[in-house]
């Protein structure tokens, strides 16, 4: 690669870092000024918006029941993913690419679309709107991304352990948890915190199918309605803050649990 192409791809490398990141930091940089009105100069600070943030009942119960919500619907969507990838993985049979193009169509279909299609399905199965309806939505939406983080590493799996421990006496099932379940460990890790990450931040399926009680996308849409303020730029960094701490916890987590296996 020349020296041009070089400085070409330099340059819109750093063209895409400032246009991710810029946003971002003029967000949190918000959420400090010393007003209720969103703009520029900033002429005096104060945490009082983020402080508010954690004396809000509303915005601290909003977030665990995003928090809930995303916890449950991860947990349906592992479950679920892990099978299918485990029954499709390796396999030959009528109708699996068919059936593997069906798992995967949910994560193709755009939010909206999805998000109203759900919202008829509901109603035809007497689903009232709520928590309920949110968990479902969002475990169906996640599957495909749990198939296909435990399909790729399941692809890395050496064979001959699995026929090691059926030569040895152990059943299928046997072999599955002693032998096959530790090593998708690490991408059932994987796919479990962007699952989760995945449903706190979902906005759509969550206002169509959410009941009187907001999650916490929602509520930020809400007072939206009435005017950005900086008390919506503290409550978007906090969030923020506390996804972001736990996706890296997780991807150094799972880069040392592969390292390991």
């Amino acid at each position: 690669m020349n020296r041009g192409n070089r400085i070409l791809l330099s340059c819109v490398y750093w063209a895409f870092v400032l246009y991710v990141f810029v946003p971002l930091v003029l967000m949190i940089m918000m959420g400090f000024k010393d007003s209720k009105f969103i703009g520029f100069p900033i002429r005096s600070w104060t945490l009082d918006w983020y402080a508010g943030v954690f004396a809000n009942t509303e915005v601290l119960a909003t977030f665990g029941y995003s928090v809930a919500i995303a916890v449950l619907s991860t947990l349906i969507s592992v479950a679920v993913g892990t099978w299918i990838a485990v029954l499709l993985e390796g396999r030959k049979f009528f109708g699996r690419a068919a059936l593997f193009g069906l798992t995967i169509l949910p994560a193709l279909v755009p939010g909206i679309i999805s998000a109203i299609a759900f919202r008829i399905y509901a109603r035809m199965l007497g689903i009232e709107p709520g928590m309920g309806a949110i968990i479902w939505a969002h475990a169906v939406h996640n599957v495909p991304f749990v198939v296909l983080v435990v399909s790729a590493r399941l692809s890395t799996m050496p064979k001959s352990q699995i026929e090691a421990a059926r030569d040895l006496g152990a059943d299928p099932i046997v072999a599955f948890l002693r032998i096959t379940l530790p090593y998708l460990v690490p991408a059932i890790l994987g796919a479990s915190i962007f699952c989760l990450l995945l449903s706190f931040d979902d906005f759509v399926r969550s206002f169509f199918l959410g009941g009187y009680k907001p999650t916490l996308p929602v509520l930020i849409f809400a007072k939206l309605k009435s005017g950005m303020s900086p008390e919506i730029n503290a409550i978007a960094t906090v969030a923020l803050v506390l996804t972001a701490a736990i996706g890296l916890w997780a991807e150094r987590f799972t880069r040392r649990m592969n390292k390991e296996s």
